[in-house]
């Protein structure tokens, strides 16, 4: 994710076919691509792996994984820390259910036995979220292109489920709530929504990657042309963001929205088409006049003439 314009964007660096284990073992064959058997691999391995594969290419950049629940979890967790170490955390909501855990006391002068690894039992983050709502306090937060006031309350606790303190934020709405957490304690409260938020704009990529690209278009059927035209969708994606965000000025909106001001991706589709159509642009990239000629083959076939 990408801050471009004063919007966030997507901006694809990776993807992984996913397989159920019933359909490769539900063929009689065994299921092969580009001539290697298809090993199973859960949602959750994919993930990880992806994770430390892009790593490996931003080796000094900190890594944030922002998630659903369902990924917020030490399935994600354990293998991608193991491999990237301290420069990856993961921002992700927090379910109702989870038992939280205050931090454990300071070891005393002369106490004997381990260390405690968690602290009192404080409940659910249900719970919690009852007796902390009358302490929250309102924040200024960028959320959904808006500058929005927000009522949230953080505190740091253990969480079994990854074993180590996180930062759990409670945000309040009119009759609902939602507990986000992050194993990033340096982080402020309005990152945190505000990360948090911008997940959704991962659904608008997805949009802009079929729809307007084309990737859903496709009409290949071997494996490794799907694999080819998705990855060159992804990448005509990714670089109509960066020309953007190249851009002087912000571009103008086309088809007027209420209660939307930022322009669209199909905004940014038009600007790059206008500069491919103008008379300069083919000062750097000449048409051909004519079609290229094979001098190899044109001796060949009047040697056969």
């Amino acid at each position: 994710m990408k801050q471009v314009k004063g919007r966030w964007a997507c901006l694809f660096l990776d993807f992984r076919f996913y397989l159920p284990l019933k359909t490769i073992q539900g063929k009689k064959e065994t299921a092969t691509i580009r001539g290697e058997v298809v090993p199973f691999q859960t949602k959750m391995a994919q993930a990880a792996q992806m994770l430390i594969e892009i790593t490996e290419h931003f080796s000094t950049v900190p890594i944030l994984a922002v998630t659903d629940s369902w990924f917020g979890n030490n399935g994600l967790w354990k293998p991608a820390y193991k491999a990237i170490g301290n420069r990856f955390n993961i921002l992700s909501r927090l379910r109702c259910n989870n038992v939280l855990y205050d931090l454990p006391e300071k070891r005393k002068p002369k106490q004997r036995g381990r260390n405690k690894k968690y602290g009192q039992r404080l409940g659910s983050a249900t719970d919690m979220a009852k007796t902390v709502q009358q302490e929250a306090r309102l924040y200024n937060v960028n959320l959904y292109g808006k500058q929005r006031e927000v009522s949230a309350y953080s505190r740091v606790v253990m969480l079994k489920t990854l074993k180590r303190p996180v930062q759990v934020v409670w945000v309040f709405r009119r009759t609902q709530w939602i507990a986000l957490f992050t194993t990033d304690l340096n982080l402020s409260i309005t990152q945190i929504i505000e990360y948090y938020g911008a997940r959704w704009k991962i659904e608008s990529g997805f949009k802009e990657l079929k729809q307007d690209i084309g990737s859903q278009k496709s009409q290949c059927r071997n494996a490794q042309a799907v694999t080819n035209h998705l990855n060159f969708c992804m990448m005509a994606t990714t670089l109509t963001w960066i020309y953007a965000d190249r851009l002087k000025t912000n571009p103008e909106r086309r088809h007027k929205v209420k209660g939307r001001t930022s322009f669209a991706f199909s905004d940014i589709r038009r600007i790059i088409a206008e500069a491919a159509l103008d008379p300069d642009f083919e000062r750097v990239c000449p048409k051909y006049s004519s079609s290229p000629v094979n001098s190899v083959v044109t001796v060949l076939l009047r040697m056969v003439a």
